[in-house]
């Protein structure tokens, strides 16, 4: 028998193959962090002798969740200035309250708190957009967890950079020191078309290209945003991005909610993928993203769930249910987004567009092993016809009880492996008394 480090037994498997929707009593075997073998228990215990087994016969065994578009560490705004308007919020209160408190220390201490948050709600990878990437991005070595660390790039001077050209610059210096490390990559992460001039987006166009790294982005988040844009530039923020040569397949386009027939077209020929984060949307009153017609046409789609700021939480789990619920609302149509799709794009469409898909979202051998066990051993889960659906329209966080990053267990039995959670609650009360003086 072939010793393996780890062997999971489940009573319910969601591969996300491509092959099948889910199989009854199969297991995963795992060793040097990676998917050694994906079959039948029975199959299974006969060919490899484990280091440790767990066996979890009330759970659906999911590929890790990945946020595809988040703000971490503003998890320390919070609740801070809730119930306004996009415009009034962004410029009236996050703007200002991040240009007096934003630093190294509220990035570290928020983004600690977002990785702990999402961990424990089965988010084994993140996109991340934020000041100081750089200390996020140790942040995240530290605690375990797989992440895609956004190189900011704003015009206006901030607590990072004094120009978009300097927030280029130290983006580059963080990559390069982030080679060799497996867990942590990055992508270039202008704010918005709005927020950055074209000279600067033209270099982060060529650098893309010439490094073949992603560009994570906000765009037509707002309706007056494409308005404004033919006023400044006479054309449209996705025209725009095609002409300075950032509308293709490394585009990682987040929100998308204010969208013509022709702009979707556009997008699926350009292999661009979107970013879908239904419950910051609503909240904001933004709009609703044509998820149906996105997938209809080709698109890649992915899941976010935006900062905690505007959501007003990191729960990957719900934005699954809110996302299929609000795609057949927007279609009228109830086979819409079915249970399965939604799955998907919590998974390998974050992959995708994070050009991850060929290391996780799905759980095939080979691929790293980022697991997450969900119980459905709850009443609000019961009775079982089909783990799917119920993973999707009756699961919350709470039922995730497992979850490993790389094969290393980040979450044992709902609680966080090696996180100090009294530590993690001081600090974040020490940002609240401060800011919300």
């Amino acid at each position: 028998m072939q010793t393996v480090d780890l062997l999971l037994a489940a009573g319910w498997l969601a591969p996300v193959d491509g092959r099948s929707s889910y199989v009854v009593d199969f297991a995963v075997a795992v060793d040097r962090g990676r998917i050694a073998a994906v079959g039948p228990i029975s199959t299974l215990e006969g060919l490899y002798a484990p280091r440790e087994r767990v066996d979890l016969p009330h759970h659906v065994l999911i590929p890790g969740l990945v946020n595809s578009h988040s703000h971490a560490a503003m998890t320390l705004m919070r609740g801070f200035a809730d119930d306004l308007p996009l415009g009034v919020w962004l410029k009236d209160h996050i703007w200002p309250t991040e240009g007096e408190w934003v630093s190294p220390e509220f990035v570290w201490d928020g983004t600690s708190l977002a990785i702990a948050e999402m961990l424990a709600g089965g988010v084994t990878c993140f996109n991340d957009m934020y000041f100081f990437p750089e200390v996020a991005a140790d942040a995240a070595i530290a605690q375990g967890i797989r992440m895609v660390a956004g190189m900011i790039c704003f015009d206006m001077p901030n607590a990072y950079a004094d120009s978009a050209d300097e927030c280029i610059d130290k983006g580059l210096a963080l990559r390069s020191s982030l080679v060799g490390q497996d867990r942590v990559t990055t992508a270039f992460a202008p704010h918005a078309p709005y927020t950055v001039s074209d000279a600067p987006l033209a270099r982060i166009a060529q650098l893309s290209r010439e490094l073949g790294v992603r560009v994570h982005t906000h765009v037509n988040e707002t309706l007056d945003e494409d308005p404004n844009s033919v006023s400044t530039y006479g054309m449209t923020s996705l025209r725009r991005l095609d002409s300075l040569g950032l509308l293709n397949d490394r585009l990682i386009a987040a929100h998308m909610v204010h969208l013509s027939d022709d702009d979707i077209a556009t997008v699926a020929l350009a292999g661009s993928s979107v970013v879908h984060c239904p419950e910051s949307n609503l909240k904001l009153a933004s709009g609703f993203c044509r998820v149906d017609d996105l997938l209809r046409a080709g698109v890649n789609v992915a899941l976010g769930t935006d900062g905690a700021a505007s959501n007003n939480d990191l729960d990957l789990l719900s934005e699954m249910r809110i996302a299929a619920l609000l795609s057949k609302g927007v279609a009228s149509d109830a086979a819409s987004l079915p249970a399965d799709e939604a799955l998907y794009l919590a998974t390998m469409g974050g992959a995708r567009a994070l050009g991850l898909g060929d290391e996780i979202g799905s759980i095939e051998v080979g691929k790293r092993a980022d697991l997450v066990a969900v119980s459905l051993d709850e009443w609000s889960s019961q009775p079982m016809y089909n783990p799917i659906s119920q993973l999707v329209y009756t699961t919350n966080r709470s039922q995730v009880t497992d979850v490993w990053v790389d094969g290393y267990q980040r979450v044992r039995e709902g609680s966080l492996v090696d996180v100090d959670r009294g530590d993690l609650l001081r600090r974040a009360k020490r940002w609240a008394d401060q800011i919300g003086k």
